[in-house]
């Protein structure tokens, strides 16, 4: 009784929000002291450089509200020198509290009740919340398997006169895919045909391997003045804990996020900012170096994957995920695997339903994420654990 009393209280919008399967396994895995392969955070240090910005920041006192104006202003060149895409630092740049505030602050500026966003499934589940709480339906629209290919037919079939936006996120969480050309020319066509808004999270727009290219929807022709672009420094430069991110969108849509930012959470963190200063500025080595190191790291992890048993029919293109399909064989659905291999083998990873919603697919718990953003003696614990418990015989 005393719990629907307080449930009473809730407001609407919020009693589907339920702690996700990533964090209940998240929990059991502190428990276990698990190797941690599910959360997409890095296990080594970020650049030296970098850190010592902040530490000078805090040592001059770069301590309360701030905004730092030559950050928009790296932010903008940085945009124009790997984008082609010039903006208006001043103008057309708000700094956030990481790229999750950005998008939120951008869907809350944008979305009324009851507009339609499509969202690409599988998908990183703060879009549809942000979704939901701006009084916004979320409209899901499944990539194809095992590629993770963009359907345009199915695309416009699901747009209607409520659409607003589409969220686009590339490279992809949590498939690891990079939208090719074709498909984003795909979504701008049909953006500007129905007069569409592209939301875009590119937070691991650098992490990006041979072969593909990670091209913002924005530098398309007639989609910068419809675009909102979301990013931040935490993938690139392994900082996720300092949430500096940023929105890039037209003068209008920015003053709407802006004050949205300022009265939810007035300003990024003031050290931070200017570290980030200094992170903006790294060299074309710095970048190369990160591609590399994240490209050796993904093919082991998907070796050990295949020897397992799993099926990867799809290297990824991008960011720091491979998402593996469990072998027929194997019974267990998603949720009941992860939970055995953090018992057994002391290992955690994402169970692949917490990115589906349609549940309609038939292949949605046969998924797993595994983040390979960790050191290589993690990468090679993790495999020596997993032998031990014997859980490669399936």
């Amino acid at each position: 009784m005393e719990e629907e009393g307080f449930c009473r209280w809730l407001a609407h919008r919020t009693r589907s929000f339920k702690p996700s399967p990533i964090q209940k396994l998240s929990h059991l895995a502190q428990q276990r002291n698990a190797i941690n392969l599910a959360e997409g955070f890095p296990d080594f240090p970020a650049p030296p450089e970098v850190k010592e910005a902040a530490r000078d920041a805090i040592g001059a006192d770069f301590n309360q509200y701030r905004h730092v104006q030559g950050v928009c202003d790296k932010v903008a060149e940085h945009f124009e020198h790997f984008q082609g895409v010039k903006v208006d630092s001043k103008s057309d740049i708000v700094l956030c509290c990481g790229q999750s505030e950005a998008l939120a602050a951008a869907t809350f500026a944008v979305v009324d009740r009851d507009d339609e966003v499509i969202l690409l499934e599988p998908v990183y589940e703060t879009y549809e919340s942000c979704i939901i709480m701006a009084g916004g339906k979320p409209v899901f629209v499944p990539l194809t398997p095992p590629l993770w290919t963009l359907d345009s037919e199915k695309l416009e079939r699901s747009i209607t006169s409520r659409t607003k936006a589409i969220v686009i996120n590339s490279p992809h969480n949590p498939t690891g895919k990079v939208f090719a050309i074709e498909e984003l020319k795909e979504i701008a066509q049909l953006c500007c045909k129905h007069d569409l808004l592209a939301i875009t999270d590119e937070v691991y727009e650098h992490i990006v391997f041979p072969g593909a290219t990670h091209v913002s929807i924005a530098s398309l022709p007639g989609m910068l003045e419809r675009t909102i672009v979301t990013s931040s420094i935490s993938k690139t430069y392994s900082v996720t804990g300092w949430r500096v991110g940023w929105a890039i969108a037209p003068v209008q849509l920015a003053s709407a996020i802006r004050n949205i930012h300022v009265k939810l959470t007035d300003s990024a963190p003031s050290p931070f900012q200017v570290a980030a200063l200094v992170a903006l500025q790294s060299s074309h080595d710095f970048y190369a170096k990160l591609k590399s190191c994240y490209r050796e790291r993904g093919e082991y992890i998907k070796k050990v994957l295949v020897e397992a048993g799993f099926e990867v029919p799809f290297t990824a293109q991008g960011s720091f995920f491979v998402f593996a399909r469990l072998p027929d064989a194997m019974k267990q659905n998603d949720i009941e695997f992860v939970t055995d291999l953090i018992n057994r083998a002391g290992v955690a990873l994402v169970p692949g339903s917490a990115f589906f919603r349609s549940n309609k697919l038939g292949y949605e718990n046969r998924y797993v994420r595994v983040a390979f953003c960790k050191e290589m003696a993690t990468l090679v614990a993790a495999e020596r654990a997993l032998k031990k418990a014997k859980l490669f015989a399936w």
